[in-house]
């Protein structure tokens, strides 16, 4: 795939397509493709395409895709089709990857055409639901996932899952987007809280909101921001007016330019995940200066140091999770220590800092970067 003279000069770039949903999508798995794409365009030893596992039908035909059942049925269809056509004209196949039947229709079908015309396969698999996904589901996964010749997971914890079911995994930290992220020097804390995360029961966003319901028991003026949207959506507008919550306002989903707006209308970033890998929220809270209070739910613990980068708190316990916001609040010299780790925490999690792990897992290394 990739060339080189005796004087160390690429004569052609690794051609790479990346296999992931679009925006179309939302969620951190969208936005790391995105990213992803962005800083590989830049790379002058790889060649990057984009195929959306959820792509559009043509004109008229579109009107299919809003019909339940119907839609799964033409968009995978046309997603066969796109991969058929597509693949052959790449080299290095890296498919980005949920858990469950998520699995089945996006990830599988580009492995086995990816198999089938003989390129190499860099699976990345991102799902926080990975240990319960492999052990209920391995027949259709654990022999798909071997099929790989490298899987790619963003955390620790899921190379420790998947050397649970004798499974090789990479870890390369996600991409945090600093160039649409401002940081927000340290200062006294209002007590203004974020939550930016999907509306689905194993993100805690309801554990989140009790938690909100104790801070303003003692902070009469506390705000609380949610944004995102899902599932649990009509349960968690709900909660709030059962809880009579105040100054909560829900936002839905919003592009990426208002996200950042969003980080520096915030104080603190609040997050209740029950089930969780490498949360992208996490990551832009530090880099945006919000001092972090979360549960220790999967990955998150090699994300947040508690007492060091964030607070951290069990699962669940939402009172916990409220009085460690409180501190935070009460205590300015920690919150601003806290701000200050993160915000070193972040250099992990430049592009610069995964870059010559992505060029050698597509076997794509830069001969004229000696670092590489």
């Amino acid at each position: 795939m990739v060339e080189a003279t005796s004087t160390k000069t690429q004569v052609r770039p690794v051609k790479v397509l990346i296999v992931a949903a679009s925006m179309d999508i939302v969620g951190g798995q969208a936005v790391q493709a995105v990213r992803l794409i962005e800083h590989l365009k830049q790379e002058p030893s790889v060649g990057v395409g984009f195929l959306p596992v959820n792509p559009r039908l043509p004109g008229i035909l579109r009107k299919l895709q809003s019909i339940k059942y119907v839609r799964t049925i033409t968009t995978s269809i046309l997603y066969w089709w796109k991969l058929l056509r597509t693949i052959p004209s790449f080299d290095v196949i890296h498919i980005f990857s949920a858990s469950y039947f998520s699995f089945l229709l996006a990830p599988s079908p580009a492995i086995i055409v990816a198999r089938l015309f003989g390129r190499r396969i860099v699976l990345n698999y991102h799902s926080g639901e990975a240990e319960d996904h492999l052990q209920r589901w391995p027949k259709t996964t654990i022999a798909m996932l071997r099929k790989a010749d490298e899987i790619v997971v963003p955390s620790p914890y899921l190379v420790r899952v998947f050397a649970k079911f004798g499974l090789p995994a990479k870890a390369i930290c996600n991409v945090i987007d600093f160039d649409r992220l401002s940081f927000r020097p340290g200062g006294t804390l209002r007590p203004v809280f974020l939550s930016n995360r999907n509306f689905e029961a194993h993100y805690g966003v309801d554990v989140a909101l009790r938690a909100f319901a104790t801070i303003q028991q003692r902070f009469h003026d506390a705000a609380l921001i949610v944004a995102g949207d899902g599932p649990c959506r009509e349960t968690l507008h709900k909660l709030a007016a059962e809880l009579k919550l105040r100054n909560v306002d829900f936002v839905g989903t919003v592009t990426r330019e208002r996200m950042s707006e969003l980080y520096n209308e915030a104080d603190c970033f609040l997050n209740g995940s029950r089930i969780d890998n490498q949360p992208l929220s996490i990551l832009e809270a530090f880099a945006c200066g919000l001092p972090v209070v979360t549960t220790n739910s999967g990955g998150i613990p090699d994300v947040v140091t508690n007492g060091v980068t964030g607070l951290i708190v069990e699962m669940d316990d939402y009172e916990a999770l409220a009085r460690s916001a409180i501190e935070l609040i009460q205590c300015p010299a920690l919150a601003e220590r806290i701000v200050s780790e993160g915000r070193r925490e972040c250099e992990r999690y430049s592009w610069e800092a995964v870059r010559n792990e992505w060029l050698k897992a597509y076997g794509a290394i830069d001969y004229t970067d000696d670092t590489a």
